[in-house]
């Protein structure tokens, strides 16, 4: 027995063993490409079509590159340094164009003395955006975010400092009507005289008050044509105003679809309706050259701001479908919770109602704003130089820069990519921090 044990002893490890490396198809690339390249035939079969693809694109794509010349004043000059660097025949990017055009990819044909009001008006675009992207910035600072509009369009544009005080104003009057009438009428009358006060006020009185307020105290910039304005300044002026104004109208939009008042809801949907069934080439065209028809003779309507109310308007109808998918996925029990707690339509809609639809309507949203931005490249059509067509071709129809194709093609793309991708993270982040249901 006492033999049994002391053999049996020797079977009990008194010492841990020591840490060993993984196998190595279970770590590192070779783990990863096994997982998600060669999981299987089908997988397999789709890599290697993956990889000969690249590797063809590469093949022709590289010594392009490679050959890139930056240090050119002309299409010529880059054809003769490829040459001699490489030998005859051999091709490569001259990028020479982008380095001696830049400013015009950027800012079309805007007075280059100028070039300094551009650059500010950029600068407190990011510092108007702030308090609005990140809530823990101070609030304070919304302040600035309202009156930026203002600022942007004496900046830009010019001329005297009463007309975007007489913008502003009608703004100012609008909230007063909603504060006096509230008490007196309710929260639908005092919202439709926070609508016709400023529309009455901008129509028939905004112009008398700054050519009045202008002769007593002349203050201003000198004035820059819209003819001048070209490039992405173009497309930054037209998108962004179309995103900041077209994402109140669109919510808008989606409550009257959704109202019971018959008016409004026919008049919400015929809106809507009429504007995605009809292409946006279409509605520039009506800016650029029907609406002169219908305004009274001598009427000077700036071409930008028809296209930003064109703009504007077809981008508020697909926001109002997609924020009206949000109030449709909503359960039930939120509105009748809203009901309980006593809360009238709008005060239910700002504290409960609204902000759930809009978190789930982000990716949308987002998406809308993406396609606004890009559409902005249409405005060729109707006379403006966008960065990627209208700029490009006044590039390439100089005498200095004929026969290059694809590089002042790809600089806007670039920038085109950089900013939608901007905004596509940011979507990303703000649906994380919103984010309540941690699974």
């Amino acid at each position: 027995m006492s033999g049994t044990k002391a053999n049996s002893a020797s079977f009990v490890r008194d010492t841990m063993l020591s840490e060993q490396d993984p196998p190595i198809t279970e770590r590192g690339v070779v783990k990863w490409a096994r997982e998600n390249l060669f999981s299987g035939p089908l997988n397999t079969f789709l890599t290697i079509i993956g990889a000969v693809a690249i590797y063809i694109i590469l093949k022709g794509l590289a010594p392009w590159l490679l050959h890139s010349v930056w240090n050119a004043n002309s299409a010529a000059e880059c054809r003769e340094i490829i040459a001699a660097a490489y030998g005859e025949g051999a091709h490569g990017a001259c990028w020479g164009v982008v380095r001696e055009r830049w400013a015009q990819f950027l800012y079309g044909f805007y007075p280059s003395e100028h070039y300094w009001r551009v650059n500010l008006t950029f600068i407190l675009l990011f510092v108007a955006l702030a308090p609005i992207l990140f809530a823990n910035l101070p609030r304070k600072m919304l302040w600035f975010s309202v009156i930026y509009p203002a600022v942007a369009l004496l900046l830009l544009w010019g001329g005297s400092v009463w007309v975007p005080v007489a913008a502003l104003a009608g703004f100012a009057l609008g909230w007063l009507a909603y504060r006096f009438a509230l008490p007196v009428t309710g929260s639908l009358a005092a919202t439709v005289a926070a609508v016709l006060v400023p529309i009455i006020w901008w129509l028939f009185f905004a112009g008398w008050f700054a050519g009045l307020a202008h002769g007593i105290l002349p203050l201003g910039m000198e004035q820059v044509p819209s003819s001048k304005f070209g490039g992405f300044l173009l497309s930054l002026t037209i998108g962004v105003t179309g995103i900041a104004f077209s994402l109140p109208l669109g919510v808008v939009l989606a409550l009257g679809r959704q109202s019971d008042m018959f008016l409004v809801k026919t008049l919400s949907v015929g809106f809507i309706e009429f504007i995605r069934g009809v292409p946006l080439i279409t509605l520039l065209f009506t800016a650029s050259l029907l609406l002169n028809y219908f305004l009274p003779p001598g009427t000077n309507f700036d071409i930008i701001l028809r296209v930003i109310i064109m703009v504007t308007l077809f981008s508020a109808a697909y926001i109002a479908e997609v924020v009206r998918g949000g109030l449709a996925a909503l359960p039930r029990g939120q509105y009748e919770a809203a009901d309980a707690l006593g809360l009238d339509y709008w005060k239910a809609q700002q504290l409960i109602i609204m902000p759930q639809a809009l978190k789930i309507s982000i990716p949308g949203i987002v998406s809308s704003f993406i396609g606004l931005f890009k559409d902005t490249t249409l405005v060729i059509f109707v006379g403006l130089l966008d960065p990627l067509k209208g700029i490009t071709d006044a590039i390439r129809g100089s005498f200095e820069w004929k026969g290059i194709y694809w590089e002042p093609f790809l600089f806007p793309a670039l920038i085109f990519f950089l900013i939608c991708f901007g905004m596509s993270r940011y979507s990303m982040y703000l649906e994380n921090k919103l984010k309540r249901d941690h699974r």
